[in-house]
């Protein structure tokens, strides 16, 4: 079995539906400084669509993650993108006064597309009528990870306020956490303590189904514990949650972060095509929309001779 079979053996997936892209849709944020900008893409058709609310990583922006968020638009989802205030595109200074809060804001934002959601429905010609708001997942990557983990019950002691708040989201029913930071204090390097505040979350009550997806070669400058770090979310949040390790992954996990992204530093098509499919099998079965996919994506891994990854459960 070649990579190329590797990567697409799993769960069926159906035909591609086109998918309708509008951005920016504004939405305006007193308090914030700055109005929100949101993309939405969703399938042509179907009914009763399932919604992501997907947080970028540090620096990118509504225009990023392709992969995937086009992949989920394609195959049933309405995919919600958020540009946080620490983007490239926002240009903050490090001495801006919104800078400590900067994780707040993000958390802000993702609660604000929920309020929200008439606003976003209507901008998209079509889509009106067409969502299921009672299965919504929030995602993310690296710092949109931190940001999606929020709404699932992680805690985050606040640098300013010093306070420790529940922001989780009972309109959450379930989430994705990729390349997600670990525990903080003397996990951190001296650096990620210096710049980083905020990189101190307790996961004792992220009790939402998540699946956390991590890279094993993901050896970031922030923890001292090496790739390892980043299966904290799994190992210590309560309730049902998976794991996903891929074999090789670095920090882009061969490519999530764009098709052409100068960052990506393990360019891997079929890692890519693995995070697809297994993110959305797992988020149909999560939403309670089926779970033959999800089966089928456990299976492919722990039957494949030469596995992509590993996913485990508990």
């Amino acid at each position: 079995m070649n990579a190329s079979d590797r990567a697409t053996a799993g769960p069926a997936l159906p035909a591609p539906s086109p998918v309708v892209s509008v951005k920016p849709v504004v939405l305006r944020a007193p308090g914030r400084g700055d109005d929100l900008e949101v993309r939405i893409s969703a399938p042509a058709t179907g009914s009763e669509l399932p919604i992501i609310v997907f947080s970028h990583g540090f620096g990118s922006s509504l225009n990023g993650y392709g992969p995937l968020a086009d992949f989920w638009a394609a195959h049933g989802f309405v995919v919600i993108q958020p540009t946080h205030l620490d983007s490239r595109t926002a240009g903050l200074s490090q001495d801006d006064p919104r800078t400590p809060r900067i994780w707040r804001f993000r958390v802000e934002d993702m609660k604000r597309v929920l309020d929200r959601l008439d606003v976003l429905e209507a901008a998209v010609p079509g889509l009106s009528g067409r969502l299921d708001r009672s299965r919504i997942a929030a995602a993310g990557h690296s710092f949109g990870g931190q940001t999606a983990g929020n709404l699932l019950g992680l805690r985050v002691l606040d640098p300013v306020s010093q306070e420790e708040k529940d922001l989780s989201d009972a309109r959450i029913k379930a989430g994705v956490l990729i390349a997600t930071a670990g525990k903080g204090g003397a996990d951190l390097t001296p650096y990620a303590a210096e710049h980083f505040p905020f990189m101190n979350p307790s996961f004792a009550n992220m009790t939402t189904p998540a699946l956390v997806v991590m890279g094993d070669k993901d050896d970031l400058p922030l923890s001292v514990r090496g790739p390892e770090w980043l299966a904290d979310p799994y190992h210590l949040s309560p309730g049902p949650k998976s794991l996903l390790t891929l074999f090789g992954g670095e920090h882009s996990l061969g490519g999530i972060a764009g098709y052409e992204v100068q960052e990506t530093t393990d360019e891997n098509p079929e890692r890519v095509a693995l995070i697809q499919r297994t993110t959305w099998a797992y988020l149909r079965h999560a939403l309670g929309i089926e779970d033959t996919s999800w089966t089928a994506a456990q299976k492919a891994l722990s039957e494949s001779p030469a596995p992509l990854g590993r996913l485990e459960s508990k």
